[in-house]
């Protein structure tokens, strides 16, 4: 039996875990007979890899200034209730109750 090529990557070196297939290229995880409409979903990993969710926790890792202020966002800053959104910045949020764009290279999972 022959496995499919990764659907997000397109490697051939994908294997099984489970009930699950895994590429071991870029670490995309599906079940076997997804279709393509389920990886158009949006897809946003943090500096570390790890997938991000609408809703989740992630922590700064780097100190910000943000546009058009002389604010500046310190590491280390928890950011709760993330939203995911398309664009350059695809982390939309609320920092001391002031809405903020986030670019996820920027911050790690809690």
């Amino acid at each position: 039996m022959t496995l499919p090529a990764c659907p997000q990557c397109q490697s051939e070196y994908t294997y099984e875990d489970g009930d699950m297939l895994v590429c071991p290229e870029c670490a995309h995880e599906w079940k076997a007979g997804e279709t393509a409409a389920d990886d158009e979903a949006l897809v946003v990993k943090d500096a570390n890899g790890a997938v991000l969710a609408d809703g989740d926790t992630v922590v700064l890792i780097k100190d910000l200034k943000v546009k058009g202020s002389s604010m500046v966002i310190k590491q280390g800053t928890k950011v709760k209730g993330i939203r995911l959104q398309e664009g350059d910045h695809n982390i939309g949020c609320k920092i001391d109750g002031s809405p903020m764009n986030l670019k996820s290279e920027f911050v790690k999972k809690a």
